[in-house]
């Protein structure tokens, strides 16, 4: 289906790819995987010929039909969300014209053509609206929200109706950039099943763990230039790559040992007559050689003891009869809950029922209209949302930043925890004020775990960082000895740290005293996705 042979590709003069090939075939399921800034993106960019190889070859069936979801999307018009769900938002016009334009230069036989009849005869499909429908359910729509304006709605609410325009279409070949960055538990779940039954083939970028192990059969790992095949998910990907590293380590080693041995001998016996032939033999040999490069080690998680947090009460906070509401908008009504000394509770549920508003509740962060806020004896709250401006010293760096706060570690130690979390090297003196939204972001991350509060309510922790950085985090919040209540779509994540679940929908709140898994036998959620799929 794709091809692509030793590819090399450069960008701001560092090479990316030198001589690399990929494949895709019929009906795969591959992840691209590597660490931050390696080339997964640009690898996309070249397939989808928004960029150009330096040199190699990239061959495609001419058949083959490809859609391409990207990380952030949108709404540019007028089109409602059913217009871009099933692709006719401002492209039926431009098909027509490619069609039109390519008949007028009698160049029908072509895969140009080809691709565009294909995607024409899509969208005309009788039964396309009502997939897309479908799809749109499953992700979470509801039926008033087809026809409303999607310039009125969120950008991820946006990428959702991107991607059911894409499941509804089916193309051969679909590519997913972080697919589930705006989904919820629910609509992720949702996802992830259709996916497993899709006909045509995936090529994903994902940092979701779990996402991956349920769906993928095929990974590349961008290595040192290469693209390097695995058979297999994501989990076992990783026990295969450290299998692969320790072996070519071995190989290096012996290789070192071979030529020491044999550099001793030349430089012992170059000068002896009797000798000398065989120095100069061994010297060939030593040129001859294709010399071994010494493997780079495997990232692994910087492991760390973070500081503990002061001991709070038994019972760390509590809500009583409490009435939330936005305008007309009703969230919560009488709500009565409590959080007790080591609960690690997961916030689960759609998409606006009331998760974040929870959190906030919780943080003191908004007022409610009813009832009380009990804090319980020597709570310290900790609050971090992915939206929320960290309080960040302008003028400082990353690194005084981490060290002011970082009371019982060392500088060392404060850079390793950086550096666990995409602060490398020069990165730990950059200025605050010059940092992205991610960086900063990622910088109040580590604040909060190098002086924890005994309560941390987190929102989407895991959204900016990538798998070595979760798993860092997962390692840190193992460890801490506070209350957590915390929401993620990241159920590798979620299983790791939960001990308690909290499904929110509609205003109700219900309590699973028990793990993820826990929750989804309880709940029935594996069979509510099963049946959303094959319902109409």
């Amino acid at each position: 289906m794709l091809n692509i042979r030793k590819l090399t590709k450069s960008v701001g003069g560092r090479t990316l790819f030198a001589d690399a090939d990929f494949t895709v075939n019929y009906a795969e399921r591959v992840a691209l995987v590597g660490p931050n800034g390696a080339g997964k993106s640009t690898l996309f960019n070249v397939i989808l010929a928004e960029d150009l190889a330096d040199s190699g070859t990239i061959e495609r069936d001419e058949w083959t039909t490809l859609g391409f979801l990207p990380q952030e999307g949108e709404a540019l018009g007028e089109e409602t969300v059913i217009e871009i769900a099933t692709g006719k938002a401002g492209v039926i016009i431009e098909i027509e014209e490619t069609l039109q334009g390519l008949e007028k230069k009698g160049t029908v036989d072509c895969p140009e053509y080809y691709q565009a009849q294909a995607k024409y005869d899509a969208l005309m499909d009788a039964g396309l609206e009502a997939k897309a429908k479908k799809m749109l359910r499953g992700l979470g729509y509801e039926a008033d929200d087809f026809d409303r304006p999607a310039k009125e709605m969120s950008g991820g609410w946006v990428m959702r109706a991107h991607l059911a325009r894409l499941l509804a279409m089916e193309p051969d070949l679909l590519m997913l950039d972080e697919p589930t960055n705006h989904l919820d538990l629910d609509s992720l779940l949702w996802v992830q099943r259709y996916l497993q039954a899709y006909p045509g083939a995936i090529l994903l970028i994902s940092h979701d763990r779990s996402f991956m192990d349920d769906l993928i059969q095929t990974v590349y790992d961008i290595e040192e230039k290469s693209l390097v095949h695995y058979t297999g998910n994501y989990s076992s990907f990783e026990k295969q790559k450290e299998k692969r590293f320790e072996q070519r380590r071995a190989a290096w080693k012996n290789q070192q040992k071979e030529i020491e041995k044999h550099q001793e001998f030349i430089d012992r016996f170059r000068s002896v007559a009797s000798k000398a032939a065989q120095a100069q033999s061994r010297q060939r040999q030593l040129e001859k050689m294709e010399k071994l490069e010494r493997p780079r080690p495997i990232r692994k998680v910087f492991k760390i003891k973070f500081p503990q947090p002061s001991r709070s009460g038994q019972r760390v906070i509590s809500l009583q009869g409490v009435d939330m509401a936005y305008g007309e908008h009703r969230i919560y009504q009488n709500l009565d809950v409590d959080i007790e000394r080591g609960d690690r509770v997961a916030l689960v549920g759609p998409n606006g029922a009331g998760k974040s508003t929870l959190l906030k509740i919780f943080a003191g962060a908004i007022e409610f209209q009813r009832g009380e806020r009990d804090l319980g004896h020597n709570c310290r709250i900790g609050y971090f949302s992915q939206h929320r401006a960290a309080t960040l010293e302008p003028g400082a760096t990353v690194l005084e930043e981490v060290v002011k706060s970082a009371k019982d570690l060392t500088e060392d130690e404060c850079r390793g925890v950086l550096g666990s979390f995409l602060f490398r090297k020069e990165d730990v003196f950059k200025k605050t004020e010059v940092l992205s939204g991610g960086e900063k972001s990622r910088l109040n991350l580590v604040k909060f775990l190098v002086d924890p509060p005994n309560l941390l309510l987190m929102d989407e922790p895991t959204t900016h960082l990538d798998l070595m950085s979760s798993e860092a985090l997962i390692v840190a919040l193992a460890n801490y000895g506070g209350s957590l209540v915390f929401i993620s779509h990241d159920v590798h994540f979620i299983r790791k740290l939960a001990t308690t679940v909290w499904h929110i929908n509609r205003g109700e709140l219900i309590k699973y005293a028990g793990d993820y898994d826990y929750y989804l036998e309880k709940s029935g959620g594996i069979s509510d996705a099963r049946a959303a799929i094959t319902s109409g």
